[in-house]
């Protein structure tokens, strides 16, 4: 189980929905990304997404 803070992941001004909703967008890429390449993930998408948000490979950007 993913123990994250989450006031980390929300910098930038995002709320918790659209965090969410981020999170879960990238896990679906993640997802195709391994169907087109014929990977297996044994990690779940949605550890993968937190991950790389934790470690800043990857980023909300608010829209608007």
């Amino acid at each position: 189980m993913l123990n994250v803070d989450l006031q980390k992941l929300m910098k930038g001004g995002i709320s918790r929905y659209e965090l969410v909703s981020a999170t879960a967008k990238r896990a679906r890429m993640i997802v195709d990304e391994a169907v087109n390449g014929k990977m297996v993930i044994i990690e779940k998408p949605v550890s993968i997404a937190v991950k790389e948000l934790q470690e800043g490979t990857w980023s909300v950007r608010k829209e608007g």
